[in-house]
C-alpha cells in the first residue's frame, strides 16, 4: 500500500483555472476534501479521487458572488426563488438586497436562508415597517420616521455572517418627499456596526413633484454621506438621476469618490443601458463588483417572467463591451468577498477556503443582447454554467433563470 497518496473526495483535472484571488490564470488541477479547497496545481501528483471532473474544456473560477438579487419569496412582490439566481443559475453566494428589514428578517431566515442549497446573505433595508410591502411604491417606504437604529444594530451584531450591510435608497421619488435623513440615520447604522451602506440610484419611487431635485445632483449629494467601502448601485444606468445621467463626460466628482474607496456595483436590473456603460468605461469607469439585482415583476406576486437576465449574462455583455474576463472574475469573485469581509472563505482558491466552484463554458457564435433601451450589442462569445460545486458538492444548473443565455424547453 502506498502511504505517500493524497485521498480527495473530488478533483477538477487540467481545467482553465481564473482565480484573481492569486493571480491565477492558467491550466490547473483543484482537489477537493471534506468541502474544503485541498490542493491547486499545475499538475496533482500521488492521488487517489473519490470522484473526477474532466474539466479540460472549461473556465473554473470561484464560485460566483451576486452581490444584488431579490429573493424573499412570498413575503415581497418580486421576489424569486433563491436557488433559481444561486446555484441554478452558477452562483454559489447571493446576496438579497434591501428585501428584509428588522420587522421580517427572522422570517427571511428560516424560510430563505436556511432552506436554501445557496450560501445566502443580506443587507437589511434600513427602513420598513411591518405593515409595509415593498412593492407598495407609495408606502412610505424611505419616511425617516420609519428607522429603528438599535433593531437594526441588535439584529446585525447577531448574525454577523449574515447580515454584511444595509441597503438604502438615493432617488428622485425618495428624495423629494424625505430629503435625506434616510441617508443620514443609515450613516450611523454604518458607522455603529463596521459595516457598509449599499445605495440605490436611479428614480424608483413616485416623485413629489413639487419638490423634485435636479437629477444632476441627487447621486452627488447622497455622495456626502457615504464613506470607503460603501457601495453606489446601478452604475450604468440610464436614468437621468443616476451617476452619469445624461451627461457625456463622467463628473470630477465621481472620479473623487471612487479615490477615496467609493465601490461601483453594476446592478443589472430594469436599466442597464449599453451606451452609458460604453461612455463610462471608456473614461475608466468601471464596476467593482458585478451583479445582477434578479427580481420579479414588481406588480403580480409570484410571477419572474418579467426577468430577462442573469449574472452570467451580464458578465458576457460586458466581456462584448471590452472588459477584461479576469478584471470581471474578480468582480463576481473576490471583490465581492471582500465586501462581505468573507474573503478567507469564499471568492478565492486559497487552500482550506471552502469549496464553492463555478464551471462555465465560453461558447463562441454570434450573439445578440439587448439593453433597457432596446438597443442591441453583438457579442462573440457568452458564459455559461454548466456545473457548480458548493460546499464540495457537484450539481448541474438547470438554468431557468438564464433567459438572455440560453433557451430552456
Amino acid at each position: 500500500m502506498n502511504t505517500n497518496l493524497n485521498y480527495y473526495d473530488l478533483v477538477l483535472l487540467n481545467g482553465w483555472v481564473i482565480d484573481p484571488s492569486q493571480s491565477l490564470n492558467g491550466r490547473f488541477d483543484i482537489a477537493i476534501r471534506d468541502g474544503k479547497i485541498a490542493a491547486v496545481t499545475q499538475q496533482l501528483k500521488a492521488y487517489k479521487a473519490q470522484h473526477k471532473f474532466a474539466a479540460g474544456n472549461y473556465l473554473i473560477c470561484p464560485g460566483l458572488i451576486d452581490l444584488h438579487v431579490h429573493v424573499y419569496e412570498w413575503k415581497t412582490t418580486f421576489g424569486v426563488p433563491s436557488d433559481d439566481v444561486g446555484i441554478n443559475a452558477g452562483v454559489t453566494t447571493i446576496v438579497d438586497q434591501g428585501s428584509s428589514s428588522p420587522f421580517t428578517f427572522s422570517g427571511f431566515k428560516s424560510d430563505i436562508i436556511e432552506k436554501s442549497q445557496t450560501d445566502v446573505r443580506s443587507f437589511l433595508l434600513v427602513n420598513h415597517a411591518a405593515t409595509q410591502t415593498i412593492g407598495n411604491t407609495v408606502s412610505g417606504l424611505e419616511n425617516p420616521a420609519n428607522i429603528d437604529r438599535e433593531i437594526l444594530i441588535k439584529i446585525a451584531q447577531e448574525n454577523p455572517e449574515i447580515v454584511c450591510g444595509f441597503k438604502v435608497h438615493a432617488d428622485s421619488g425618495s428624495i423629494s418627499r424625505w430629503g435625506m435623513e434616510v441617508l443620514k440615520l443609515a450613516r450611523e447604522v454604518g458607522d455603529r456596526t463596521n459595516l457598509p451602506l449599499y445605495v440605490h440610484t436611479g428614480e424608483l419611487f413616485p416623485v413629489d413633484e413639487a419638490n423634485r431635485p435636479h437629477p444632476d445632483k441627487v447621486v452627488e449629494n447622497a455622495l456626502s454621506y457615504m464613506k470607503a467601502g460603501d457601495i453606489l448601485g446601478h452604475c450604468y444606468s440610464c436614468q437621468p438621476d443616476g451617476l452619469m445621467g445624461k451627461r457625456t463626460q463622467v463628473p470630477e466628482w465621481l472620479f473623487a469618490a471612487i479615490e477615496r474607496g467609493i465601490l461601483l456595483d453594476l446592478g443589472h436590473g430594469l436599466k442597464f443601458s449599453f451606451e452609458t456603460a460604453r461612455r463610462m468605461i471608456a473614461q475608466g469607469v468601471l464596476p467593482h463588483t458585478i451583479s445582477s439585482d434578479a427580481h420579479g415583476n414588481f406588480k403580480q406576486l409570484h410571477d419572474d417572467s418579467t426577468l430577462n437576465y442573469s449574472l452570467c449574462g451580464a458578465i458576457s455583455k460586458l466581456l462584448a463591451l471590452g472588459l477584461n474576463l479576469a478584471d470581471e472574475i474578480a468582480a463576481v469573485t473576490i471583490n465581492p468577498a471582500r465586501v462581505l469581509k468573507a474573503e478567507a472563505e469564499i471568492g478565492t482558491f486559497k487552500v482550506g477556503s471552502i469549496a464553492d466552484i463555478t464551471i462555465l463554458k465560453l461558447v463562441e457564435g454570434d450573439w445578440l443582447f439587448v439593453d433597457a433601451l432596446e438597443q442591441p450589442l453583438k457579442a462573440k462569445h457568452k458564459l455559461i454554467p454548466i456545473g457548480v460545486i458548493r460546499s464540495g458538492k457537484l450539481i448541474q444548473p438547470n438554468c431557468r433563470l438564464l433567459r438572455d443565455l440560453v433557451a430552456i424547453a
